[in-house]
């Protein structure tokens, strides 16, 4: 198989149609295009949990890590608790760089009072880079929890901030001696900075705040693949006006120098979301100096197209991210 994502059909038919035992306290579990799983644990409380790990880059993976996880529970709507952190080194790490990652993580879950409540630290033959893995723990109320299957026809699709922010900062800093030939060192340092913007919690407190019918951090495939996931999930079609969706001229760039669809690259930092009154939730992202666009509708049936003024065409299957064609 392909790195990146296995596709829809192998984890439909291998992974989740051999998952059956189910328990009472489960409310919310293993599905496509879901990226937390919720328990019950009080007649009116639940704990919802979500797992991701690290494997596209080693620069800033403490942070990156945190960070990840702490959007797939906001997109929930659950308020983060603490992370169980699995760290997996090669023979040739030093311990100053798990102290260094260690440390990065440290810091980005003092940034959002979460805590680290423990995990697994190892060094092994089977990884030839770090490789993290975490699982978060975030709590709401019952009830109140968004899903990724929550959108309806009629609902306006909602993209925040701009597509493919996180790979290109990925790329800046992994690539940065091979962009110095071709981009000046502004622009090689605006990209970088792109991490700034990774977080999609103010995003999350504002749609939550506002009402809206679903959520989806837009991850691994891009927006192209957290399109295809929402809709999946929800039984819903698409019509998104191409056009509309933000992107940055910096992403632009470094995708054509590469050569890689920058609608199909990393995007955690934009949250994809579906609502009533998308306007609603884009002026009050506005009001918050988040940038937000309405980029398109879910109707009903099972088409989903991407349009612009010149062409028609339909969306397809989540691919590997475009991130592995070039670190």
């Amino acid at each position: 198989m392909k790195i990146g994502k296995i596709p829809e059909a192998v984890l439909k038919r291998s992974v989740l149609n051999q998952i059956h035992s189910c328990r009472d306290e489960v409310l919310t579990g293993a599905s496509l295009g879901e990226d937390c799983a919720a328990v019950a644990v009080a007649p009116d409380e639940m704990l919802v949990m979500s797992t991701d790990p690290i494997t596209g880059t080693v620069q800033d993976i403490g942070e990156l890590a945190v960070q990840i996880t702490m959007n797939d529970l906001a997109s929930a709507g659950a308020e983060p608790i603490g992370i169980m952190l699995t760290v997996l080194l090669p023979e040739n790490v030093s311990e100053q760089k798990l102290r260094h990652i260690i440390g990065q993580a440290e810091a980005a879950c003092k940034a959002v009072h979460v805590q680290i409540m423990g995990g697994h630290t190892e060094v092994t033959r089977a990884v030839n880079q770090p490789l993290l893995s975490v699982v978060g723990v975030g709590k709401t109320k019952k009830g109140r929890m968004v899903s990724t299957a929550g959108a309806r026809p009629g609902m306006d699709i909602v993209v925040t901030k701009w597509v493919g922010i996180e790979g290109t900062a990925i790329i800046a800093k992994e690539k940065e001696a091979e962009l110095r030939t071709h981009f000046p060192e502004p622009f090689i340092q605006r990209a970088k900075a792109f991490d700034q913007y990774l977080s999609v919690l103010p995003e999350a407190a504002v749609a939550v705040k506002v009402g809206v019918g679903a959520m989806h951090d837009v991850t691994e495939g891009g927006i192209f693949g957290a399109l295809w996931e929402m809709a999946e999930a929800s039984g819903v079609g698409l019509e998104i006006d191409l056009k509309k969706i933000p992107i940055r001229q910096e992403t632009i760039e470094i995708c054509e120098f590469y050569g890689i669809n920058p609608y199909e690259l990393i995007s955690s930092g934009c949250m994809l979301m579906a609502a009533d009154d998308g306007n609603a939730i884009v002026q009050e992202l506005e009001k918050q100096g988040i940038h937000a666009v309405a980029a398109g509708k879910a109707v009903a049936g099972n088409d989903r197209i991407l349009y612009t003024a010149q062409e028609r065409r339909f969306l397809e299957p989540p691919k590997a991210d475009e991130l592995y064609k070039v670190v």
